[in-house]
């Protein structure tokens, strides 16, 4: 059996090596470095015992290893798979990477939010790969890292794009375009389907979801919006069923000076009947479309939600 070695804003001031906190092996980073090497010496010593003829090492891959849809895949290898690897080289250079770019994050973040991070890249990674690999390059089970480490590469290069890295410790490049180069060459090596056996779209898999996080947290996506409006259709019906009408009131942007705020008091009450009508105007043709009148309206009555 073939197993595939996976791979896979705003400027911040870098904490100093000395007091306010930094850690150098943050919780979460310590955790899974510790861990990823436990699993390798588990596998390790499970290769030299057999059940039924079988290695128990390789009953551990079938069980854990992210394996391609129908041919045994579980729900919870995507998660398990990013604990195993092939090699110890393979081992030692996610941990490398993982803890030379994951622990300021880990540190900039707090470790339940880096955690959560580096697990939805895993997982995002593992699916994407399921879906676009047999596509370019076949099929077979996957097993480390280096998806969610991609997603701590493109995280870093994101949040600290002109920070220098110097490649084998000599050549100084910026993150940016250090990133940018490895996801440019991952990209038409898993398109070309070279068979190297490297799961190139779990890397790429990785640093899009890391991409699409981000973004998200930035409010650079209009989730919230698309929610409320998935909200608003599924839940027709008075007020209560359409807080999300008036949560996406948030988005008018009414300017807070004298005139405004004087405007607002004076204002006759807005009644239920009339907040109703503008509800439901949403429900059919979409926040957009509201004229300035009726999202002013609904940000009043967004504020005396509060």
């Amino acid at each position: 059996m073939r197993y595939y070695n996976q791979g896979g804003g705003p400027q911040y001031q870098r904490p100093g090596f000395f007091g306010g906190g930094f850690s150098f092996f943050p919780p979460v980073i310590k955790t899974l470095l510790i861990s990823n090497v436990i699993v390798f010496l588990l596998m390790m010593v499970a290769g030299t015992y057999s059940i039924g003829g079988t290695r128990l090492s390789e009953f551990m891959m079938r069980l854990f290893a992210l394996m391609p849809l129908g041919w045994g895949f579980l729900p919870w290898q995507l998660i398990t798979y990013l604990f195993l690897h092939g090699s110890f080289m393979h081992l030692f250079f996610n941990m490398f990477i993982l803890w030379m770019f994951g622990m300021e994050l880990e540190n900039m973040w707090g470790s339940k939010k880096f955690l959560t991070f580096y697990l939805v890249c895993g997982a995002g990674a593992g699916l994407i790969h399921m879906f676009a690999s047999p596509i370019f390059a076949g099929v077979a089970p996957t097993i480390g890292a280096s998806g969610a480490v991609y997603g701590v590469l493109l995280a870093f290069a994101m949040m600290f794009p002109d920070r220098m890295i110097f490649l084998y410790f000599l050549f100084p490049v910026k993150a940016k375009y250090f990133v940018g180069f490895l996801i440019i060459v991952g990209l038409f090596m898993g398109i070309s389907g070279t068979r190297d056996g490297i799961a190139h779209f779990a890397h790429l898999g990785g640093a899009f979801v890391a991409f699409l996080y981000i973004m998200a947290e930035r409010d650079r996506l209009p989730l919230k919006r698309w929610f409320s409006a998935f909200k608003r259709k599924q839940s027709p019906g008075d007020l209560r069923y359409h807080r999300g009408g008036i949560e996406d009131a948030k988005y008018y942007d009414i300017k807070e000076d004298k005139q405004t705020r004087k405007q607002m008091k004076e204002d006759p009450e807005i009644d239920q009947k009339r907040i109703d009508e503008i509800l439901d105007k949403i429900s059919k043709s979409g926040y957009q479309n509201l004229t300035e009148e009726e999202k002013r309206i609904l940000f009043e009555a967004s504020q005396k939600l509060k």
